[in-house]
């Protein structure tokens, strides 16, 4: 197949972050299908365009066999609301003209994946324009989960954005959603048609925990990097509106007395004002670091006694699977689950740690206190997580998977052309 994905947050090879998309891509490619990416020019954590695209509208790259034009996303995005709408806006646009004008050759399917929502709105008119089947993918209920956040208040915003979800569904011909609440949602809530719902979850990567497993030596990591003696509890993933994690903060400040150290890698538009808070607490056990590569990352999770996943008290995040958690499963690291739901009965199910109550600093402590004294359960719960995900959500395995319900959807044979 001829692959058009249209992905806001696309990551460059050296950036970090939810690497997802990157990792489907290059499975699709190794199997003699071409993909082409509209991407934008901004880290979803990111405040500015990298200096390679300053004063430039677009820029063809090679990543791999992955052709990705990168595309204007406005410096205003992590500044605030407005700023942040306008960057969605601005990408927008700048998609819908680099699909029309910039992008050769004949495609199979155009392929959105949300949030943000709005790039769905080039999504579908190239697909129109061009005469393509349109896959749209729900990573996030939206605008749910920023209505949730108090991110969005507008009434006329939100008024449109349900609207404008509404005729993305229609017009969809396949929609993927990343967890089975989603699903349940846009089939009984939303009046999707079932028929056109496909399941693809967030996966585990093996391709690269597998090899770590096998020649990293996380000891020597941690006396590199002054760990030796500490219970260390590492955090991966945006520090933003939705993580909260002020409660980590708190938490950390119950646990003084013991050797636990909170690890916080990433960035995000709630960093600073976390830090800032962090100093004037006085507390001690929680460290922020900045953003890695993704190959780097597994070695700070593999050094760690445990992984956490953590989001704002929110129903709509009892909908979600955070990705980092299935990171913390390749890598063998039990997950301290601050989200409740889906996530919650995931690691559950999977005997791969515990939940703690978000935002309830007491139930941290409690939680952790009881792992400082019980390594085996610690050993035990990092290999059931494992073993768990080898079986269930091996990417290689859903991307080949999620490839063929587009084949069997979007074509009108059934045959897909390579």
């Amino acid at each position: 197949m001829n692959i058009l994905l249209i992905h806001q947050y696309f990551l460059e090879d050296d950036d970090a972050g939810g690497s997802r998309w990157n990792e489907i891509t290059r499975s699709w490619t190794a199997e003699g299908h071409t993909v082409t990416v509209l991407s934008g020019m901004i880290h979803a954590n990111g405040s500015e365009k990298r200096a390679e695209y300053k004063g430039l509208y677009f820029k063809k790259k090679l990543q791999g066999q992955v052709t990705v034009w990168r595309c204007h996303v406005s410096e205003s995005y992590n500044k605030n609301f407005i700023g942040r709408l306008w960057g969605y806006f601005s990408f927008m646009f700048a998609s819908l003209w680099a699909g029309l004008f910039k992008v050769k050759g004949r495609y199979d399917a155009v392929i959105v994946t949300s949030p943000p929502l709005f790039v769905g709105f080039s999504g579908y008119l190239i697909s129109r324009l061009k005469g393509l089947p349109l896959v749209f993918e729900v990573r996030d209920l939206w605008p749910e989960s920023a209505i949730d956040t108090g991110v969005l208040r507008n009434r006329f915003i939100i008024w449109l954005a349900y609207r404008f979800e509404r005729f993305i569904y229609r017009k969809a011909r396949l929609i993927n959603v990343l967890t089975p609440a989603f699903y349940n949602t846009l089939r009984d809530q939303k009046k999707v048609p079932e028929g056109k719902l496909v399941f693809i979850p967030n996966a585990a990567d093996f391709s690269l925990s597998d090899h770590l497993l096998q020649t990293f030596d996380p000891e020597r990591f941690r006396r590199m990097r002054g760990l030796d003696g500490r219970f260390v509890i590492t955090y991966v993933g945006a520090h933003g509106v939705a993580n909260h994690l002020e409660q980590v903060l708190d938490a950390g400040k119950l646990l003084e007395d013991t050797p636990v150290l909170f690890q916080l890698i990433g960035q995000g538009m709630e960093k600073s004002r976390l830090q800032r808070l962090a100093r004037e607490k006085q507390v001690q056990n929680v460290v922020f670091l900045d953003p890695v590569p993704k190959k780097e990352v597994f070695k700070y999770i593999m050094a760690s006694d445990m992984g956490a996943s953590v989001l704002k008290k929110a129903d709509t995040f009892k909908t979600v699977y955070s990705n980092k958690t299935f990171d913390y499963m390749a890598c063998k690291k039990p997950i301290l689950m601050a989200i409740d739901g889906v996530s919650r009965e995931l690691v559950e199910t999977a005997a791969a740690g515990c939940y703690v109550e978000p935002e309830n600093a007491a139930e941290y402590n409690r939680v952790i206190r009881q792992y400082l004294q019980d390594p085996v359960r610690l050993e035990q719960e990092g290999e059931n997580g494992f073993q768990y995900a080898k079986t269930h959500f091996d990417r290689q395995v859903l991307a080949r998977r999620f490839l063929q319900h587009i084949q069997q959807k979007v074509t009108s044979n059934g045959v897909a052309k390579k």
